[in-house]
């Protein structure tokens, strides 16, 4: 079974707000170890005490619940495959501006894309990032997470089974990174 990323996110808040509301003498001390207990591999700050697992919950919800950055897309206004990646991310939580126009490789130049061998179809800007073609939202994700000194990352051309281009699931292609000064490395392999 497939569930999308919003699902899955209520699914950990609503287990969140369940233990949340456990009375402080209902709650298993064992369960609240470091190391033990659903929720302690996957907060900073681990429940160590029967006076802590609201403040607990109230992290688990505010880390699935943040707010994803918005998103500014600039493709054609013709092609399909962009309003599916564009689709695609608005589905995982994004807000997405989209900006039709027939001279791609202008704003492309203008935002630091200048390699022909890393270009695609649309071009979006995330949160300070050059984020060109399709790309998936696990490598977004990543580019956000660990914030790395690039312009920006790119799945060149129009890969097949890519977000927008007939998969949600990535297969078969790699998305590339690269800086100001022009070096290019794989940033991941799907």
């Amino acid at each position: 079974m497939t569930f999308s990323r919003s699902i899955l996110y209520a699914l950990i808040a609503g287990s969140a707000l369940l233990v949340a509301c456990k009375a402080p003498t209902d709650i298993d001390p064992e369960s609240t170890l470091e190391g033990s207990g659903p929720m302690s591999a996957s907060l900073d700050n681990p429940v160590t005490s029967d006076s802590e697992p609201l403040v607990a919950a109230v992290r688990v919800a505010d880390a699935v619940n943040a707010r994803r950055p918005d998103v500014v897309v600039w493709k054609s206004p013709t092609c399909g495959c962009c309003s599916g990646w564009v689709d695609y991310l608005r589905e995982e939580g994004f807000e997405v501006t989209t900006h039709d126009t027939e001279n791609l490789d202008s704003v492309k130049t203008e935002l630091g894309l200048v390699d022909p061998t890393l270009k695609s179809c649309h071009t979006a800007m995330i949160d300070g990032y050059v984020v060109e073609g399709h790309v998936p939202i696990s490598d977004i994700d990543r580019l956000l997470a660990e914030r790395p000194g690039i312009v920006g990352i790119s799945a060149p051309g129009m890969p097949m089974m890519s977000p927008g281009m007939g998969s949600r699931e990535p297969k078969d292609y790699d998305v590339m990174a690269f800086d100001e000064s022009g070096e290019i490395k794989v940033f991941s392999r799907h």
